[in-house]
């Protein structure tokens, strides 16, 4: 067998890499938004992951499809956190505050959106319906759970305490004054004490 046709040894790829780097980006990328917004320098996003502004583009041609990623990225992030929380939580108002906080961080992450789809309000739509159909049981076991710990009936179901968290949030961007994760857990205090209303003020 001539020289040219001798077998060549295939070196195997790494397993994972291209997926962890991937994670690597959209971690980066969703801690930049989360202090600058989502047309934040993609220099930035690239500084902070540790690499090249090539690789990020390589990854994500561009921006919308960027912010989309991370968006999916924190949904799942805040999906697979509840069921840790509360196993790994003193008691489940623990864990619900917790992940309320994480919850909120998500939201603050995901200001400005709608802007960064340029107008695909298809896309915007596939995305709120992934993140109902999602986060919302997530939040009905927590809730469920912190609720019963606590012997307090349901004043509300999870749809509705994440619409509330929400809606907390939207003075956030516009107002360095405005304490988010105060107000959020004092709701979270409101939801707590119940059909009854006495009310639970957590340390």
């Amino acid at each position: 067998m001539a020289e040219s046709e001798q077998p060549r040894t295939v070196q195997a790829k790494p397993v994972g890499r291209p997926r962890q780097s991937r994670q690597a980006l959209l971690d980066a990328a969703a801690a930049v938004f989360a202090t600058s917004g989502v047309d934040a320098p993609v220099r930035d996003i690239a500084a902070k992951a540790g690499v090249g502004m090539g690789t990020i583009y390589r990854h994500f041609p561009t921006r919308p499809e960027l912010v989309v990623a991370v968006y999916q990225h924190q949904v799942e992030a805040c999906a697979e956190a509840g069921p840790r929380l509360l196993e790994e939580s003193a008691t489940p108002e623990v864990a619900l505050r917790a992940w309320v906080a994480m919850f909120v961080d998500f939201l603050v992450t995901k200001h400005g959106l709608a802007g960064a789809l340029q107008g695909d309000s298809a896309g915007s739509d596939a995305l709120h319906a992934s993140f109902v159909d999602r986060l919302v049981p997530v939040c009905a076991t927590l809730l469920d759970h912190a609720l019963a710990s606590v012997d307090a009936p349901p004043p509300t179901d999870a749809y509705n305490v994440l619409k509330g968290i929400g809606n907390l949030c939207i003075g956030a961007a516009a107002d360095p004054r405005y304490d988010t994760d105060v107000l959020v857990q004092l709701f979270i205090s409101g939801v707590l004490a119940g059909r009854d209303g006495k009310a639970r003020i957590h340390a």
